[in-house]
Parts: C-alpha cells; structure tokens; sequence
C-alpha cells in the first residue's frame, strides 16, 4: 500500500498531569500480511481513563506502554487485506489496534460487527468494554435491589451512565454525581435518573444526603478523593462499594496532605459491614454473552440511553485524551480516524 501508517507512540511518561507533549506523531509505511494474519485499518479510537495507568511504569494488573511504543486502546477497524481463512476484506471488528491508522492482527480476539445491528461506535462505549464494565461491576458486585439507592460517581460518562439506568431498570433508586448542571439535567431529564448532584457544588456532602434520606445501598466507585468522603458516612449496613476507577488520583505524584483517614475507613467497614471489592472488567469475562444480549436487547428496546463525543483526527487524540482526564468530554469519547 502506497498509504503512510500515521501512529501516535508515548514520547515520555508524565509526572502529574499528562499533556499532548508526552506523545509523539510518527508516519511509517503500511504493513502487510503474512500467511494467518489481516491488516486492520483503524476507523474509530476508544479513549478511556485507564490510558494513564499505562503510560505509567508503575506495577499494575497490565503491562505499561514502553517509551516509544503505539499508545494502546480499543478500536473499531476495517479488514483492509487478509491472509486469513476466517476474515474478509471489507468486514468490520472490533480490535485492539492502538492509536495508529493500521496495524496487523492474527485474529485473536477480533470480534465481527454488525452495522446493521447498532451503530459501530456502541462497541466502544454502550455495548463494550465500559458498558460491560458497569454491567458487571453493578450486577456482580453492587447486586441493588428494589427500593435500594445506589449512587455512582462520574454518572454522566459511559460507564457511570449506563450504572445509573440499570439500576432503575432493576427497581432500584439512582443518584448521579456528575460535574456541572448540563450533565447533571441530562442525566435526570434524558437517561431517568432519580437525582443528580454537581460535585463542583459548595456542599456536595449536604446535597447527597438530602437526595439520599434513607442512605446509600449501593455506590459505584469511579472517582474517589473528595466525593468518597461524602459518599462513605451516608453508607448503610452491609452496603456494598464496585471500585471501577479512581479517577480524582489518577495524576497524583504524592498523598494529599492531611490526617491518616484509613483508621475511619476501616472501622466503617468493620462496623458497617461494608463490601468493597475492586474489579477488573474482564474479571467477569464469562458474563460477557449475557451483557451482549441483554444490554443490546434494552438498547434496541429504547431502555437505555447513551451519548458519544467524537473527536475528528488521529492527530487530535492527545488534546482529547488529557480533556478527558479533567472532565472536559460529555458522553463515550471517540476518535474518529478514518
């Protein structure tokens, strides 16, 4: 192919705060297939939060990108050319192909993609690895009942979303955290929520307890820091706490100052009876034909609701990916590539 291969590599690893600095553009030229292999071409780029794990070399449960290496991240690609049996050109996947216009794959792990069934992009958002994430970590974990409240944090990004309207489809109440009034009105006027709180708001602590009078069955944990602190004294007898992300100290280089708070966590837990468990999305990969099926059916039926940002340009991805860690995308972020 006469194409440049456009790949966006991590020039360097953040201390704090990543910027577009810590990336770097390179063009190459296009491989080719081998006996067994397919050559994908990246049509559109998941961007999530747990990138900036891996641009860390810090021990964690995956391998961080290498200096010079093509940043990871879900995509949805085109079979450009195939040495495959089992793929044709022209079909559509759902891959792992990293922030690059192409890339080469054996073909494990490819999931084939239906465009006729939902639009590509839900494989990224809504029907992927975040909406499989809130699937999972509410079904397995917060396990809410009817009349229960459970309440999560970055309600109004894909994950978060999607927690909040399983929750009331499985008759529990549901209580957003969100940052600012827009996303807080959608997430009450468009995706049904019981009520959504700003976490920018002067008295975050005083607004949750008044949306949650009986206290807090459930909380979805994607944030932590300060909206933790709120969350944990509202926290019922043996309610239980998904820990997805952490967002608030993803950039930290150091503790934040202040009194040792883990002797008043772990007594709420001793005392409470609290279950927190941390989980990884594919902790629970045998769940994921039953999440395909049973999300994509509520989808269809006009159950559940969610919302994209598409950003144009592979060459724009860094910009959108430090906006992302500061709250600036309202809905499943997406870079459109090709």
């Amino acid at each position: 192919m006469s194409a440049a291969n456009r790949r966006i590599v991590l020039a360097s690893r953040p201390h704090g705060e990543p910027s577009p600095a810590h990336f770097r553009l390179e063009e190459g030229r296009v491989p080719s297939p081998g006996p067994g292999e397919v050559l994908l071409r990246t049509r559109y780029l998941s961007l999530d939060p747990y990138m900036r794990g891996r641009m860390s070399a810090a021990k964690s449960y995956a391998k961080p990108v290498e200096i010079g290496e093509v940043m990871v991240g879900a995509t949805v690609s085109e079979v450009a050319a195939s040495q495959h049996p089992e793929f044709r050109v022209g079909e559509t996947v759902l891959a792992s192909a990293g922030w690059q216009d192409y890339a080469l794959s054996n073909g494990a792990g490819l999931r084939r993609l239906d465009p006729e069934a939902a639009p590509v992009t839900t494989a990224l958002g809504i029907l992927g690895m975040p909406g499989m994430t809130a699937y999972t970590g509410l079904l397995q974990i917060g396990r809410p009942k009817p009349g229960e409240t459970v309440v999560v944090a970055a309600a109004a990004g894909p994950v978060g979303s999607l927690v909040g309207q399983i929750a009331r489809l499985k008759g529990a109440r549901a209580v957003g955290i969100a940052g600012g009034p827009e996303k807080c009105a959608y997430l009450t006027q468009e995706l049904g929520f019981d009520a959504a709180l700003d976490h920018r708001a002067s008295d975050l602590a005083g607004d949750l307890a008044r949306a949650c009078p009986q206290g807090i069955d459930v909380y979805f944990e994607n944030v932590g820091g300060a909206v933790f602190e709120a969350v944990l004294p509202l926290l019922n007898d043996f309610a239980r706490v998904p820990v997805c992300g952490l967002v608030s100290g993803y950039n930290l280089t150091e503790l934040p100052e202040g009194p040792d708070r883990t002797p008043l966590l772990m007594r709420s837990i001793l005392t409470r009876r609290l279950h927190l468990q941390g989980f990884i999305v594919w902790d629970f990969a045998e769940c994921e034909p039953d999440f395909i099926r049973e999300v994509g059916g509520w989808l269809r039926e006009g159950r559940v609701r969610h919302r994209e940002d598409i950003v144009d340009g592979l060459e724009n991805a860094p910009d959108a990916f430090v906006g992302l860690l500061r709250g600036a995308n309202f809905g499943k972020l997406v870079v459109k590539v090709g």
